[in-house]
């Protein structure tokens, strides 16, 4: 495959992923000279009619969605029995690399990933679009921290309030909802259920339920109750924890019953980590009527033996069920497959004929010219684009596609440029946020500066339009962005001789506080308490609001007192190497000099380090000494 040339074209570089059903190509786009992301379906896949019908009818609808959280579509085609699409090539890692590599997420950096996966899935339920297999996998973090949901290939259109599946269970089975489990109907909240998984496992690095095998997460999901998130993790918000909690009920009606408000609770706990999100309660005062799963009923009063019958019922659907989960990770990308195809068709009968060429032909032309080749124009939808309102934009088939007579031809109409959401960007770094305004269509405008105390520098305080409003393409976004916190300056007041108490008043009035505090010991009472030191010192100028003073102070101890020796008829030396511990003064004296009186007295108690005045006297003849000096 790599060298491959698709549609004449798109360059097949290098396999870059591989699920169950696609392989996944990077690929150099030699018209507009970029690189995409093609995702070619499996051969043996491609030769399942059925498959690929019912796949073409899910997926059209889609692939007709437009957000900046949802990786874009450019391309979809079919040559010599290879079906693949074309998407925007995305660098950067799945969430769950993200989820591996940090063990877990800290809660805001959650509360970012999970507010944009949020709004992705939003605007796929205003277009009627399930996507029906959230997961990290599914996920996309850009290098610039923007998220990308992708693999809407087992996305089903919602024509209805809810929708009832077939016998075939889509979804993953660690992130499925207990209704998917089931086999059950699904409808919006199904994606509200997995999206609570997910931010599970953001916030805990594991998945809520896990086993060996497929079916045995399949009844846990049934049966077990989940484990707070909150006792994983303490750093939890208890808000966040509820929602999680509130996300993730096993009966859909005890769940949030849209996604925008969960996105309201997690943008609220976002501004306020105390925000309280109420779980509810009130299921608990009835008899809940869960969807039954096919010969899975059990009375209070049946038999053991009957329960475990029925258990091994349950096994025997959802054994079928699993190998499907297996290989739905690879779902990857299909978002819309409506080329008619024949793969095993080897000449051209009388009974086909070729697609007219049609595209920027208006409605009516366009229907005409379809018809008079005795097919049939199918209108799918109306997309934003820059050319004449009404006019053709998409064809499926292909332009020049043999198909059989009577078949559908499926377009899509320019609704002209109109209007687009702008891109919610406050709180973004400037790149960032410069960046997704430009790939939603918009242009950056003038650019502001403030400070602010609550948002980091260089990232964006507000934006004109708000995101979110509706704005013409390609017009201004005007940006106000933080400067960080504006930095004032002050002068050191003087603290020499002030208290720790006085010092602190001081500090606080010119916005310094105290920093380091050093004490020193004193001998003098008079000096308790008082700073003999600070750093920077008094009078210094240019000091930022909010720095440390750190100063020096002194305590008052009070000194020991020792007994005072006799030193007496002593030798100098001698009264010297028992000084114990006092200050000896010997005015002249030779050490072989005799101590005949001593200026404290003898026996009596005196602080320790205390100094004493000795009186000395030449030795006689006897060795005895006589006053000669009086101290």
């Amino acid at each position: 495959m790599i060298g491959t040339l698709l549609g004449n074209r798109y360059e097949i570089i290098e396999k870059i992923g591989e699920g169950g059903m696609s392989i996944v190509y990077k690929a150099k786009c030699h018209l507009l000279n970029r690189y995409v992301a093609v995702k070619i379906l499996k051969d043996e896949f491609s030769k399942d009619k059925e498959f690929v019908d019912k796949f073409k009818a899910e997926a059209a609808a889609a692939g007709s969605i437009t957000h900046s959280n949802i990786v874009n579509i450019y391309d979809v085609g079919s040559q010599e029995n290879i079906n693949y699409i074309v998407m925007e090539y995305i660098h950067g890692k799945t969430l769950k690399e993200v989820i591996i590599q940090n063990g877990r997420l800290d809660y805001n950096r959650t509360l970012d990933i999970s507010i944009q996966i949020a709004k992705a899935i939003e605007c796929a339920h205003k277009n009627n679009i399930i996507h029906r297999d959230i997961k990290p996998q599914n996920i996309m973090v850009t290098d610039d921290g923007i998220v990308k949901v992708t693999d809407f290939g087992i996305a089903k259109a919602a024509n209805s309030v809810t929708i009832t599946n077939t016998n075939k269970v889509m979804g993953s089975a660690h992130y499925f909802s207990p209704e998917q489990a089931k086999g059950s109907f699904v409808d919006s909240r199904t994606d509200i259920y997995s999206l609570g998984v997910v931010v599970y496992e953001m916030l805990t690095g594991r998945v809520p339920y896990d086993a060996e095998s497929p079916v045995s997460v399949a009844l846990k999901h049934l049966q077990e109750p989940v484990v707070p998130p909150k006792q994983l993790n303490n750093n939890i918000p208890d808000g966040l924890n509820n929602l999680i909690l509130k996300a993730m009920e096993k009966d859909p009606i005890a769940r949030y019953q849209n996604v925008k408000d969960l996105l309201l609770d997690l943008q609220r706990i976002k501004n306020n980590s105390n925000y309280k999100v109420e779980l509810d309660n009130s299921t608990d005062d009835y008899t809940r009527v869960m969807s039954p799963v096919t010969n899975y009923d059990t009375e209070d009063s049946e038999t053991k033996k009957t329960s475990k019958m029925s258990t091994k019922k349950l096994v025997l659907i959802l054994v079928p069920l699993a190998v499907l989960v297996i290989a739905v990770g690879s779902f990857a990308g299909w978002y819309y497959m409506d080329k008619k195809f024949n793969p095993n068709k080897a000449s051209v009968s009388q009974n086909e004929v070729a697609v007219p060429a049609i595209k920027g032909l208006s409605e009516n032309d366009a229907r005409k010219t379809v018809e008079d080749k005795g097919l049939k124009l199918v209108v799918v939808d109306k997309q934003k684009s820059d050319s004449p309102e009404g006019t053709v934009i998409t064809v499926s088939p292909e332009e020049g596609t043999t198909v059989k007579t009577n078949s559908e031809v499926r377009v899509y109409l320019s609704s002209g440029t109109g209007t687009a959401a702008v891109p919610s960007v406050k709180e973004m770094d400037i790149a960032s946020a410069i960046k997704m305004i430009e790939n939603s269509g918009f242009t950056v405008g003038n650019k502001s500066y403030e400070p602010s105390d609550t948002i980091p520098q260089d990232s964006i305080i507000r934006q004109n339009p708000e995101g979110d409003t509706q704005a013409n393409p390609k017009s201004k976004v005007d940006l106000v962005i933080s400067k960080g916190k504006e930095i004032k300056y002050t002068t050191v007041p003087n603290l020499y001789g002030r208290t720790l108490t006085e010092a602190d008043g001081l500090l606080t009035s010119v916005k310094l506080k105290l920093g380091n505090k050093t004490k020193i010991d004193t001998n003098d009472p008079n000096e308790n308490g008082k700073i003999v030191l600070q750093s920077p010192n008094a009078d210094t100028k240019d000091v930022k609001e909010g720095s440390t003073v750190d100063v020096t102070y002194k305590v008052y101890k009070e000194p020991e007192k020792v007994t005072v020796p006799d030193f007496t008829k002593s030798t100098v030396a001698n009264a010297k190497a028992n000084s114990a511990g006092f200050n000896l003064i010997v005015n002249g004296a030779a050490d072989t000099d005799i101590v005949v009186d001593q200026s404290l007295k003898a026996n009596t108690q005196a602080p320790k380090g205390s100094s004493i005045t000795l009186t000395t006297s030449k030795p006689d003849a006897q060795g005895q000494g006589t006053p000669t000096t009086k101290p």
